[in-house]
């Protein structure tokens, strides 16, 4: 058994793939959320369902993000971020923030309503949930950062069916 501050050894490796990894992974149903920051770098916001919860002591969540996005190093700027899960009837905005539109930047935001909690990162008003986040930590893996944030605030939405994202298509939940 590994400790939580024990050194692996490196391994060699055979891995699947790439096209099979990814067929794999269309098959995982997950949430849908917009993730937003504003601040020294810029606004912008992009779509993912890499998100999950770290712990509950400090409360924290992580988001994967691929480092060619445009929105990584602006993330990395400003050290919020703002996790909005979207609700089933919002498609039309997932695919903004998804780049699916030709809206990039600052103007994804023109669809919806925004508002600001306590690290001024946008926070969707129709979200089911938000949580509003500061880095503490960004691991690079592969091709992606792994962003760490603590949540400062939550904000709670109108009860409403999820957007998932399975077998590459929207779903509701």
């Amino acid at each position: 058994m590994v400790g939580a501050f024990d050194v692996i050894a490196p391994v060699e490796v055979k891995a699947v793939e790439a096209p099979r990894f990814r067929e794999a992974m269309s098959l995982y149903g997950a949430a849908v959320h917009v993730i937003t920051t504003d601040g020294p770098g810029g606004k912008t916001g992009l779509t993912a369902t890499a998100v999950s919860s770290v712990s509950d002591n400090p409360p924290s969540l992580l988001v994967c993000i691929n480092r060619r996005s445009q929105a990584a190093p602006i993330l990395s700027m400003n050290g919020i971020f703002c996790v909005n899960t979207l609700r089933a009837s919002d498609e039309a905005l997932a695919d903004t923030f998804a780049g699916r539109t030709g809206a990039v930047l600052a103007d994804r935001f023109k669809v919806g309503e925004w508002k600001k909690l306590t690290t001024g990162a946008p926070v969707l008003s129709t979200a089911i949930v938000s949580c509003d986040c500061r880095i503490i930590e960004i691991t690079a893996m592969a091709s992606h950062n792994v962003i760490f944030g603590v949540v400062e605030a939550i904000s709670f939405g109108p009860a409403a069916p999820a957007l998932v994202y399975h077998g590459r298509s929207y779903k509701t939940v």
